[in-house]
């Protein structure tokens, strides 16, 4: 095509960097624009990945590298639906990503999950990543708690719950998430998931993380540690599954440690009421489970009330319903062919497509993501022959737009100057980076 092709993307986590770097690489002329609802980049590896996780967080270096190159802009601070809306960025952009992950939590649907001391994961996530919408103070009265589900992100928040608080000063978490976890009255963390070992949703490393602490143990149940041929047969056809079920064999044989603190990983566990009194939560009720065969599970009608006083539950993501955009609400995607947006009709929404979990659901890791960008930018390329031109091509009239709306927009230069401030509070405190938690900071640092 003779014109540069100029794409917008909304969401600067890795799916919508991945995307901009497969656009850049691609033969094409193109421009792009990333826009971003927090004044920072890099979405869910800044603000759901926990904080103890340096290997993942290094990540980031690689999307900054994206971010860094010619021909990829950053509007970070600007929230689509409100400061954008689409018809408007279709104005300026002849094709539109849209690469905004899944923050909100899955529902469970039994009785108690609404009582006070019942939380969702990604808000007790958002509060220790120093999200800036999230609350600064977190209730971390409970002695006892309780983590419904087995993937990595329940043993991630289990592991934070368990740690001590100066184990984790060596890391970004701001000084508010610190004095919270540092009050914290927890001394039992128990994990619950309906199935056996061999269906746990968690990676083998993820898992032996949790036995790098001195402050807690880690406490596996022998009697737990049951299978069937459907458990062997997945033991048999995957490494992972054998090296987790290996380290649950070993940890649930080995002598107790006696630390203060323990966390606890129960399976053949099914929650099926969070007990109360007085609208707080008082206590778990789990039906035992046993395997049917094949791998699946069912109730024995023997049931174990718990003592626990608060519960989180880590039984997954969802996306959220975006403005103009067609929404599949009991998958929580966007509906689409090969990344191409559909409408109700199933007719492509022409410009418009989607990457990331919202457009696959929250599963799989970052080598999914990258699948993911590298299928939709190639049906966005097949189409940039026939896709109109938008009738605003000057890079600038976006940037004049959005001064006209009195948008404190940030930029890439402002993160290199908010990086840098996190950096330097730090190294005052000897850490690689304090993470700035308030908005309008972030905003005033920035200089946007």
């Amino acid at each position: 095509m003779s014109r540069c092709l100029r794409v917008a993307i909304v969401g600067s986590g890795p799916a919508g960097i991945y995307a901009a770097d497969f656009l850049r690489k691609s033969d094409a002329d193109v421009e792009v624009d990333i826009f971003e609802r927090m004044p920072a980049p890099f979405g869910l590896i800044r603000y759901g990945v926990a904080p103890d996780h340096p290997r993942i967080k290094g990540i980031v270096d690689a999307l900054h590298r994206v971010l860094d190159k010619p021909g990829v802009r950053l509007f970070g601070n600007v929230t689509y639906g409100t400061d954008l809306k689409l018809d408007e960025l279709r104005q300026f952009y002849d094709a539109v990503i849209f690469a905004t992950g899944a923050a909100k939590d899955r529902p469970l649907d039994i009785p108690g999950i609404g009582l006070e001391g019942s939380y969702g994961a990604a808000d007790f996530v958002s509060w220790y990543d120093g999200h800036p919408d999230a609350p600064r103070a977190w209730p971390l009265h409970a002695t006892s708690v309780a983590v419904l589900g087995v993937g990595n992100v329940a043993l991630d928040l289990s592991r934070v719950l368990a740690k001590s608080a100066d184990e984790l000063l060596s890391t970004e978490i701001p000084g508010n998430v610190h004095t919270g976890l540092d009050a914290s009255a927890v001394t039992d963390v128990h994990v619950f998931g309906r199935r056996g070992p061999a269906q746990a949703k968690f990676t083998p490393l993820e898992l032996r993380e949790l036995d790098h602490s001195t402050n807690f143990e880690v406490v596996v149940d022998p009697e737990d540690i049951d299978f069937d041929e459907g458990s062997m047969a997945s033991i048999r056809g995957s490494k992972q599954v054998d090296m987790i079920v290996k380290t649950l064999q070993d940890w649930a044989i080995r002598d107790r440690r006696q630390h203060r603190r323990r966390l606890h990983l129960h399976f053949f566990h099914s929650p099926v009421e969070v007990l109360g009194d007085n609208g707080v939560v008082s206590g778990l009720r789990t039906e035992r489970t046993a395997l049917t065969g094949d791998g699946s599970v069912r109730g024995t009608g023997t049931y174990h009330d718990w003592d626990v006083q608060a519960v989180y539950r880590a039984v997954g993501y969802l996306s959220s319903h975006l403005a103009d955009v067609p929404f599949d609400h009991d998958s929580a995607t966007v509906p689409h062919e090969s990344g191409r947006v559909l409408d109700i009709d199933e007719n492509q929404l022409e410009g418009v497509y989607v990457t990331g979990w919202i457009k696959r659901g929250p599963v799989g890791l970052i080598g999914h993501t990258k699948g993911d960008a590298t299928e939709t930018v190639t049906s966005l390329l097949t189409d940039a022959p026939n896709l109109p031109a938008a009738p605003q091509r000057d890079p600038r009239a976006i940037e004049e737009f959005l001064a006209d709306r009195g948008i404190g927009y940030t930029t890439w230069e402002g993160w290199l100057r908010l990086d840098a401030h996190e950096r330097a509070l730090g190294e005052q405190q000897g850490r690689a980076r304090v993470k700035v938690v308030e908005r309008d900071e972030m905003v005033r640092v920035s200089g946007g």
